[in-house]
C-alpha cells in the first residue's frame, strides 16, 4: 500500500481512483464497511481504491486540551488499513489553514490535485471543511459539476447506536473489552516498540518486553492474556499493565511489560503488534520478589489455558488474505463466476 501525504502525489495514479474519506482511527467496523464498499467500487471501474485521512485528530491543533484519545496512532493505523488491501493511503498534515479552508474549496482542490478522482465513499455523519459545515450532501451537489460522484454509506449499528471510536474509547477504558472488540471487529489491540527496561523479569526467569505505546488508549490497571504478532509470526503471552509496585517506589507513570511464551530473540528496537484476548486479575503489591515471581507463573499458565480457545484469526496478522475484505483480483474472478450463474456471495 502507498503512502502519500500530499494531494499532487497522486497526479500519477492510475485512475479512476475511488476514494474513501475519514478519520479512520481505530479503523473499526464502520469504517471497514466504507473501505470495502470503496474497494468493490473501485475493482467494478478497474479503478484504484485509496482512503483519504489525516495525520492528527483535528483538536490537537485547534484544541489539544479537548483532544480525545487516539485508539490508533498513525504507524498502526497505516499497519490496520494495509490489510484491507487498498491500494493506497493519502495522509494529509491537519493545519491551521487546512481547518479555515472553505468546504467547496476542499472539495475543488481534491478534483484538482487528483485527475483520476472519480467517487468518493464517505459515512453518513461526516463532516469537513471550517466549523465542520463539509457535509455528504454538499459534496453530493458539487459533483455533478465536478464529474464526482459521492455515495454516503450507513454506519454499523450496535445495541442501537452507531459505532463509532468514541464509544469504542469509553468502552476500552472502562475495561469492556469483548464489546469494543465487537465494534471493532478484532481483539482490542496496541502497537508498542521494545524499549529497554531494568532487567528484572529477566533476574525471576520470566524476561519482559517494555513497550513504548504507538496509540493512546489503554484499558485498567492489571495482567492480561495477550496473543502477539511480530514480524507477521503470531506468538502468545501475558502482559501487565500499570504501576509495579513491587519494584518501584512510587512510580507514577504506568509500564507496559509483555513476556512472550516460549520466545528468546532479542526484542530491544522493535516493533510489536499486541492483541488483549482477555483480563486475569487487578495488579497488586506483593511483599517481595519471589513472592511475585510465583504469581506471575500462575499468571501464565492462566494465559495459556484462555489463549487456547481465543485463537487469533490469521487474517488479522496476515495482510491482503482477502478473508476480511476480497482484494480487487479476487473480486474481478468472484464476478466473472457471478456473470457465468454463479450466485457465490460476495
Amino acid at each position: 500500500m502507498r503512502v502519500l501525504s500530499e494531494l499532487g502525489e497522486l497526479r500519477d495514479a492510475r485512475g479512476p481512483i475511488v476514494l474513501a474519506a475519514g478519520s479512520f482511527d481505530g479503523v473499526h467496523t464502520g469504517h471497514r464497511k466504507v473501505i470495502r464498499a470503496t474497494i468493490d467500487r473501485a475493482a467494478a471501474l478497474g479503478g484504484e481504491a485509496w482512503v483519504l485521512t489525516l495525520d492528527t485528530h483535528p483538536l490537537k491543533v485547534l484544541n489539544p486540551e479537548a483532544a480525545p484519545l487516539l485508539l490508533t496512532a498513525n504507524r498502526h493505523k497505516l499497519m490496520l488499513l494495509e490489510r484491507t488491501c487498498l491500494h493506497g493511503c493519502l495522509m494529509l498534515p491537519f493545519t491551521r489553514e487546512l481547518a479555515n479552508r472553505e468546504p467547496d474549496a476542499f472539495v475543488r482542490s481534491l478534483r484538482e490535485g487528483i485527475p483520476g478522482l472519480a467517487e468518493i465513499m464517505v459515512g453518513q455523519n461526516w463532516r469537513f471543511g471550517r466549523h465542520g459545515k463539509g457535509t455528504p450532501g454538499l459534496v453530493k451537489r458539487m459533483g455533478k459539476a465536478l464529474g464526482l460522484t459521492l455515495d454516503a454509506v450507513r454506519p454499523v449499528v450496535r445495541k442501537g447506536e452507531t459505532v463509532s471510536s468514541t464509544r469504542i474509547r469509553a468502552e476500552i477504558l472502562s475495561g469492556n473489552l469483548d464489546e469494543a472488540a465487537a465494534m471493532l471487529g478484532r481483539p482490542v489491540s496496541i502497537l508498542g516498540t521494545v524499549v529497554r527496561g531494568r532487567g528484572i523479569g529477566r533476574k525471576i526467569g520470566f524476561p519482559t518486553a517494555n513497550l513504548d505505546p504507538h496509540n493512546e488508549v489503554l484499558p485498567p490497571h492489571g495482567v492480561y492474556a495477550v496473543h502477539a504478532v511480530l514480524d507477521g509470526k503470531p506468538l502468545q503471552g501475558v502482559m501487565n499493565f500499570g504501576l509495579r509496585p513491587t519494584v518501584t517506589d512510587g512510580d507514577s507513570i504506568p509500564t507496559l511489560e509483555l513476556h512472550l511464551f516460549d520466545f528468546h530473540d532479542d526484542l530491544y528496537g522493535r516493533d510489536i503488534e499486541v492483541f488483549f484476548a482477555g483480563f486475569l486479575r487487578g495488579e497488586q503489591s506483593f511483599p517481595d520478589v519471589r513472592t511475585m515471581a510465583r504469581q506471575i507463573a500462575r499468571d501464565a499458565d492462566s494465559a495459556r489455558k484462555m489463549l487456547s480457545s481465543k485463537k487469533l484469526k490469521e487474517c488479522l496478522y496476515t495482510p491482503c488474505l482477502g478473508v476480511l475484505y476480497s482484494s480487487p483480483d479476487k473480486q474481478k474472478k468472484k464476478r466473472q463466476k457471478k456473470s457465468r450463474g454463479d450466485t457465490q456471495r460476495l
